[in-house]
């Protein structure tokens, strides 16, 4: 996962990574392998638009990519041959590094870019790990057809850092013994940083300007709750507009942010969200079902239990009867300086 020419809003949190790697002085390529695949096929996941034509050689920012292609089935039935594949490329990688060599490799998920990884680690004798976001954990892991292997590569890698301590209990539960838990910190531009806003208006007569902060087409961001919680509201005599998220840059995403009155995150499944740690820092309070790591930073009023249409509303109207004038503060572990430290001092060990 890595922003594409055509959908820079892929891959953000692996592209916040390279970013703070080539801050603490690291030079840094990026390989980023994608499936062969016809441009119908896109369709089948947002994740993958802009897949289908990318190129093989590109910059992002400042950043060299190479992009090869390998052979997979969807849902990889046959992971045998996407395995093939990721062998096929290593002399392909190896050829368009021009003799520059890395002292680690870092990679972001699993299944199948740490096939990759672990074979380039083994040609050049060097340590990797890999960065578990979520999805090779909750729902890779359970697959009768990629479990497996998963498994193995997550137990060949030097280390395993997860983003959550949920996604950490996961690794010790499959014996996963080498991980430590580094969060993806809070990448907002200080152009919009800015202390979360009390709302004044009339009560049950005003406009909301609900944030959905996803694609609305990825079925596990939920999309219907939120558009339930939101014909509840019309019911007690809001009026409610939605805005989703799609393939927008960072800089709309922000922007979009800032003049929301509220974010509403529904998703079955998170490791973060990343965008709920983003929206307070563009000052828009967020109500979310108890998801990813949220419990760890929102308050109690904003955070529902269950996926239920009426609490979440409850819950929004809590947030705008909320004071977010105080010293509300995101928890230190998600700061850049923090995280900066953290790999700083994980890198140095393995580099040992």
């Amino acid at each position: 996962m890595y922003p594409l020419p055509t959908n820079v809003a892929r891959g953000t949190f692996v592209s916040d990574n390279v970013e703070l790697l080539t801050s603490i002085g690291h030079d840094v390529k990026v390989i980023n392998p994608l499936p062969r695949m016809l441009k119908y096929q896109e369709a089948r996941r947002s994740t993958l638009t802009g897949v289908a034509k990318s190129p093989k050689k590109f910059k992002h920012g400042e950043i060299e990519v190479f992009a090869p292609r390998f052979w997979g089935l969807p849902g990889h039935p046959y992971p045998s041959i996407t395995i093939r594949s990721m062998k096929k490329i290593t002399k392909k990688v190896t050829a368009w590094l021009d003799g520059w060599q890395p002292e680690i490799i870092v990679c972001h998920t699993i299944w199948p870019v740490a096939e990759l990884a672990n074979r380039l680690a083994i040609k050049w004798q060097i340590p990797w790990l890999s960065v578990v976001h979520g999805h090779d954990f909750d729902v890779g892991l359970q697959d009768s057809n990629i479990g497996n292997q998963i498994s193995r590569l997550a137990k060949q890698a030097n280390h395993v850092v997860t983003v959550s301590q949920r996604l950490a209990e996961i690794a010790e539960n499959h014996e996963i013994t080498n991980h430590s838990v580094i969060r993806c910190h809070t990448a907002v531009d200080d152009e919009w940083l800015t202390k979360p806003k009390n709302w004044r208006g009339r009560w049950r007569k005003e406009k909301l300007d609900i944030l959905f902060p996803a694609d609305p087409r990825r079925p596990e961001k939920n999309h219907y709750l939120a558009l339930q919680t939101g014909e509840e509201l019309e019911n007690r005599g809001w009026i409610v507009g939605i805005t989703t998220l799609r393939q927008q840059p960072r800089t709309i995403v922000w922007d979009r942010m800032l003049v929301a009155t509220v974010t509403l995150i529904t998703s079955i499944r998170e490791s973060g969200p990343l965008v709920a740690r983003e929206s307070l820092a563009c000052g828009t309070p967020v109500v979310s079902v108890d998801v990813g790591d949220v419990k760890e930073y929102l308050m109690d009023c904003c955070l529902v239990q269950d996926y239920d249409s009426v609490k979440l509303a409850d819950a929004i109207e809590s947030a705008l009867q909320q004071d977010w004038q105080g010293d509300f503060e995101l928890p230190e572990t998600y700061s850049f300086d923090y995280v900066k430290n953290q790999w700083i001092s994980l890198l140095s060990n393995l580099l040992e």
